[in-house]
C-alpha cells in the first residue's frame, strides 16, 4: 500500500567527534516532541537555506560552538517516515571546531563511543545513522 503524500522536513545532524573517538549526543529537553530521547545535533533547515548553513547555525546556538563548513564532512543520510511528515536527515562528521560544548537547549550531553549508542533510547529517524557511524569511526 502505497504510503500518503506527507510535508516532507529536511532536518541536518551532525556527529562531533572527539579526539578519544566518541560521539556527542544530547537529550531532548522537556516540552518538545520526544522529550527525553537521546539525538545527534543538528536542527531543520529554513527556506533557502543550506545543510552546512544550517548545522553551522544550530552548533553555535544549540551547544556554543564555532564550526566553518570545510569541518563538515557528509557520512550517510536517513530517511524517515513519523505520522504527520516524512523526514530526510543529511549526517554530518565534525572532528574540529572551536569553544566548550555546552548544553543551551539539551537537558543533557554525553559523549558516547559509537558501538554504545544503541544503549540510548533515540528517536526512530536516527537509529539507522548508527551502523554507518560504527564503520566509519
Amino acid at each position: 500500500m502505497p504510503e500518503p503524500d506527507l510535508p516532507l522536513v529536511l532536518v541536518v545532524a551532525c556527529a562531533l567527534v572527539d579526539v578519544d573517538g566518541r560521539v556527542l549526543i544530547a537529550m531532548r529537553p522537556e516540552g518538545k516532541p520526544m522529550a527525553g530521547l537521546w539525538e545527534l545535533p543538528g536542527g531543520k533547515v529554513e527556506a533557502g537555506e543550506r545543510p552546512e548553513a544550517t548545522l553551522i547555525r544550530e552548533l553555535h546556538e544549540e551547544l556554543g560552538i564555532d564550526v566553518t563548513e570545510a569541518c563538515l564532512a557528509p557520512l550517510t543520510f536517513a530517511s524517515h517516515a513519523y505520522p504527520d511528515f516524512h523526514l530526510l536527515m543529511p549526517l554530518y562528521v565534525c572532528r574540529r571546531w572551536h569553544g566548550t560544548v555546552t548544553a543551551r537547549e539539551h537537558a543533557q550531553l554525553k559523549w558516547v563511543r559509537p558501538q554504545r549508542l544503541r544503549d540510548f533510547p533515540m528517536p526512530p529517524a536516527d537509529l539507522p545513522l548508527i551502523p554507518h557511524l560504527i564503520d566509519a569511526l
